[in-house]
């Protein structure tokens, strides 16, 4: 355990947030979280500053007078997007004494392709793709920082995140159609790749990221060591759910031609696959994590595992099946394998 530091977790409310921050505070340092909204279940441990990190100038004034040796950036704006302007802004206004300033990007920067490491370029600034270009400039502009003026910037490139407390509907999707005994819409083929990484390993390599000296000025993969077919994570999921459960399970193979013919997308609201579960491909390499933040994914199996007793005591809302309802009966009309 390194020495106690004091620490700004940008966005430490949701997913890894809350669970970085718990993870944190366990482990004695000073934490406060900065949000847009007063008010937070995190423990009275926590501090907590208002401000809207896309508002450069509210940000700046709200961190005033206040010193932190370490800064997780953690946060993404989805209504508006989160530039690399704006990231830059948030990284120059803690001046020079930070320890370190821990980025969280995304598989996504990479744009596309199997089996990245993290020398392999990330998309153009010209990307269509608001999400991935906006963490591409992000870790340019963090690196170009590093270089020119040794600011301590690591970035993190997680893939899809699961586990328990999970704010998006994903695994929890296909839990509640196996205990509903609904089926399981497969699209294509099955082989598409998807690649994991749990929250707690995730919350895990930013605690190293924060300590290890050789990490400043890199970018590090943080997954599962191994990418799974979509047809592996239904049969991991099922697993998860125990044999009395998954005992149900039924999958509907269907092309994806049909699926968006008849309005379905991977963002919903007509999902069919878990909230953008179904996307093409992009998978990495974890060695660099594993040789210089010592990374240890967690086993997926164990990880659904706890996932699923998450899920089994979560509150949520009934689900919509009335998409699925015509997928199913297309299904049945022949147009898609069983």
């Amino acid at each position: 355990m390194g020495p106690r530091r004091k620490i700004l977790v940008i966005g430490g409310t949701l997913f890894i947030g809350r669970n970085l921050v718990s993870r944190l505070v366990k482990e004695g340092h000073e934490v406060t979280i900065l949000h847009r909204k007063p008010g937070h279940e995190l423990g009275v441990k926590v501090h907590e500053l208002i401000a809207d990190r896309n508002d450069a100038a509210g940000l700046t004034k709200a961190i005033a007078e206040r010193q932190f040796e370490v800064v997780f950036d953690n946060v993404y704006d989805w209504e508006r997007g989160t530039t690399a302007a704006q990231v830059e802004a948030t990284a120059r206004a803690f001046g020079e004494k930070l320890h370190r300033y821990v980025f969280i990007s995304s598989v996504a920067a990479y744009g596309g392709g199997l089996n990245h490491y993290e020398g392999d370029g990330l998309v153009n600034d010209d990307c269509p793709d608001l999400y991935a270009r906006n963490k591409a400039m992000s870790e340019r502009v963090l690196f170009r920082l590093h270089q020119r003026y040794g600011f301590p910037a690591v970035t993190l490139r997680p893939p899809f995140v699961y586990g328990p407390g999970n704010p998006y509907y994903r695994e929890q999707f296909f839990w509640d159609r196996l205990r509903d005994k609904k089926p399981w819409i497969l699209p294509g083929d099955g082989r598409r790749l998807m690649q994991f990484a749990y929250v707690h390993d995730v919350a895990a390599a930013c605690l190293a990221a924060m300590e290890e000296p050789g990490a400043v000025g890199h970018a590090f993969n943080v997954a599962n060591a191994r990418s799974t077919t979509q047809s592996e994570l239904l049969t991991a999921l099922a697993a998860a759910a125990g044999t009395a459960t998954a005992k149900h399970i039924q999958i509907i193979r269907m092309p994806r031609e049909l699926i968006y013919r008849m309005g379905g997308h991977p963002m919903g609201p007509k999902m069919y696959f878990g909230l953008y579960y179904d996307l093409p491909p992009i998978t990495m390499m974890i060695a660099k994590a594993q040789r210089i933040l010592k990374f240890k994914p967690t086993d997926f199996a164990v990880g659904l595992k706890e996932s699923h007793k998450w899920w089994k005591t979560a509150a949520a809302a009934p689900p919509d099946y009335s998409f699925e309802e015509q997928l199913w009966a297309r299904a049945k009309m022949g147009e898609a394998g069983t």
